[in-house]
């Protein structure tokens, strides 16, 4: 990739090197102020100062095109943000965690700079993440023939993350217009990079990918990085490939303000740094020039001060976000999904299977909206539609663009979801987030970032992702073909986690999902994909409320509350025990997060008794809530203790004897309905 010489002291126009030293300074203004906040106790308890990486973010944000672009800032990027378009009072705002902070309104730590109007992205503190999200828009982009780049900006460190080389990969063998900036500042907080990689420059690891261009920069240096951050979103945008501009900076003092750089650096490095200052740098270059004298940048620096001033008197004044804020923004208000009421029919016809339910239903959403898309690992590859052929015949209908394979990197499939829908409000992306629930695991860090998108934005922005894993046992799979995940994924406020047991009911709550707006975690119990029990009727455009339990068997004498696999086999002990005389209520819980409290209120003050049964581990799962729940609201309507029943708190083995011991089944539950009735 060539880097032409667009900028130089003489070929640049004098308003532009004005411009540029006004951000310059105007930014250095900020930056020093930033910790005299934290000092006088008015905020910005967060601030990495970005001294030493002035060039390369004024380039970016140079460099931006808003109309176009999308950026996705690390917490150091403050030239950056400021050179994009975001004023000195929202920069100062941010840093106050003020209520009208455009990146969190105070929902997030400081210094984490956004615009989402702009689509400047409000970024998670892990680190190099964005990198996924900013493949992800890279892919909508070139989706929709869209002429715009990614930016995604971090430092060199962050570059040792799985998910970054994920990213650099998918953006490579997808072909996507992505730059990525590493702002090589030698240090990971404490740690040299030498500690980081073998290699001296991070770029370096990344020159064995095809379709990838990487190019140096002095970060330090205003025209160098100004010249190839316009190179880089050039060949980016006409290539339609990723770009990594490996910008060489240095940091002037602490990593942050709980940091003492003096700890691990000694005075002569520390002075070495400082001696590389870009700002006196890039002032002596316009001095000597003879286009600027001493007087006209003094009149500038007095002018950024008196905006700085400006800026503190606006930002101290703003107010803090209100205690009762907290609940605004968790999830977004979902599709009804109401035109069967509560979710409940009583249609004739031919039963279908589960997984027929699943497979019509995602086609039938993708006739309905041409703005969804789905991927996962090895669930598009000519006559086979995913290991289980829940997606079969998919691809052949919808094509490659929208039904496709991701790699077997189950951070990159949830973390470009995210990434994606971020192009479009009307997008809807369904996920198979992994090939069984228990590989799901790599793909946490991008699900908990996922889970608090939308309130760490307040509100401006929402992964619509519906989230499909096979889940549960008995097809004896041993480990990592049999857990369930939900008891952990339950504990994220801003998800949904619903878990099917019947065909119509997977046919309802996939609409339902598809059609909302906010992340929602689909549990399959995948040994019901073709079993004769769970099969039922499905209505045409069947629909399930999130958050509405389903009545399966009426009773009078005590209350299973259940869902997924142990629907079924509470049921049969319900059938069971009615030749006794005993009248079992079974309660499909079906939507976990969220819950349908009012149906378990309902059923235990009417049988007086309980057991909550579920396929998970009984000590740390979902049921213990449950339980919870019952005690707080039913504790004087219970004649006997309230009961579980569930795996094992052990993995569960892959040996049919050792399964069987593990996971719950007719005869467990059997045991304790009885004990209940008998207390």
């Amino acid at each position: 990739m060539k880097v032409a010489k667009v900028h130089d002291i003489k070929k640049t126009k004098k308003e532009d090197l004005k411009k540029w030293y006004e951000l310059l300074v105007l930014g250095r203004m900020l930056d020093e102020r930033a910790p005299n906040y934290l000092k006088q106790a008015l905020g910005w308890s967060y601030h990495a100062p970005y001294a030493g990486h002035d060039a390369i973010q004024l380039a970016i944000g140079q460099v931006f095109d808003k109309e176009v672009d999308h950026m996705f800032p690390y917490y150091r990027d403050m030239q950056t943000a400021l050179s994009a378009g975001v004023s000195a009072t929202e920069i100062i705002l941010n840093g106050l965690s003020k209520a009208d902070d455009l990146a969190s309104g105070g929902r997030h730590m400081s210094n984490h700079f956004a615009k989402p109007e702009w689509n400047i992205h409000n970024v998670s503190s892990c680190t190099g993440n964005h990198t996924l999200h900013a493949v992800g828009v890279a892919r909508g982009m070139k989706r929709y023939d869209h002429k715009g780049v990614a930016i995604s900006s971090q430092g060199e460190s962050s570059t040792s993350e799985g998910y970054c080389y994920e990213a650099i990969n998918g953006a490579s063998n997808e072909k996507l217009p992505v730059v990525f900036v590493f702002q090589d500042n030698g240090y990971g907080i404490s740690v040299p990079k030498k500690d980081q990689t073998a290699n001296e420059f991070a770029a370096d690891n990344f020159t064995g990918f095809k379709n990838l261009q990487i190019v140096h920069c002095d970060g330090k240096d205003v025209f160098d990085s100004m010249n190839t951050m316009i190179a880089a979103r050039k060949h980016a945008l006409e290539k339609s490939e990723p770009v990594i501009v490996h910008a060489h900076c240095v940091r002037m003092g602490n990593h942050s303000n709980s940091d003492k750089h003096e700890w691990y650096r000694d005075e002569e490095e520390i002075a070495a740094a400082v001696a590389q200052d870009p700002l006196p740098k890039y002032k002596n270059i316009l001095l000597k020039s003879g286009k600027f004298t001493e007087k006209e940048l003094e009149e500038i620096e007095a002018q950024c001060k008196a905006q700085l001033m400006e800026a503190h008197k606006a930002g101290v004044k703003a107010p803090h976000p209100t205690a009762e804020s907290i609940y605004d923004y968790i999830i977004p208000e979902p599709y009804a999904g109401d035109k069967f009421g509560d979710g409940t029919h009583d249609e004739d016809g031919e039963p279908i299977k589960f997984i027929t339910a699943l497979n019509s239903t995602l086609k039938e959403e993708f006739r309905h909206n041409p703005h969804t898309f789905i991927w996962g690992q090895d669930m598009a590859n000519k006559e086979k539609g995913g290991i289980f052929n829940v997606s079969k015949g998919m691809q052949q209908e919808f094509g490659i663009e929208r039904v496709f394979n991701g790699p077997i990197a189950e951070d990159y499939i949830l973390g470009t979801a995210n990434g994606m829908s971020r192009f479009r409000d009307d997008i809807r992306i369904v996920v198979e987030g992994a090939e069984f629930a228990d590989y799901f695991w790599p793909a946490m860090e991008q699900m908990v970032e996922t889970s608090h998108d939308y309130w760490r934005s307040n509100g401006a922005f929402s992964p619509n992702i519906t989230i499909r894993l096979a889940s549960g046992g008995y097809i004896g799979g041993g480990l990592y073909h049999s857990q369930n995940i939900e008891g952990a994924l339950s504990t994220l406020p801003g998800i949904r986690i619903v878990c099917p047991a019947f065909a119509d009911d997977a046919a309802g709550l996939l609409r339902t999902s598809m059609r909302s707006e906010g992340p929602t975690v689909y549990l399959e119990p995948k040994t019901q994909y073709n079993s004769k029990e769970a099969m039922t009727v499905v209505p045409e455009g069947f629909e399930v409320p999130f958050g509405k339990a389903r009545t399966r068997r009426q009773g009078s004498d005590l209350s299973i509350i259940t869902y997924g696999n142990t629907v079924h086999f509470s049921l049969a002990v319900a059938e069971k025990l009615a030749d006794e005389g005993y009248d079992i209520e079974v309660i499909d819980l079906r939507s976990l997060i969220p819950l349908d409290e009012d149906a378990i209120v309902e059923t235990v003050r009417k049988t007086n008794r309980a057991l909550v049964v579920h396929e998970d581990k009984v000590f740390g799962g979902f049921g213990g809530e449950i339980v919870a729940k019952i005690n707080e609201l039913c504790f004087e309507d219970l004649d006997a203790p309230v009961k579980r029943v569930g795996s094992t708190f052990t993995p569960v083995g892959f040996n049919r004897i050792l399964e069987k011991a593990v996971l719950p089944n007719a005869d467990k539950i059997e045991d304790a309905v009885r004990e209940i009735l008998n207390y």
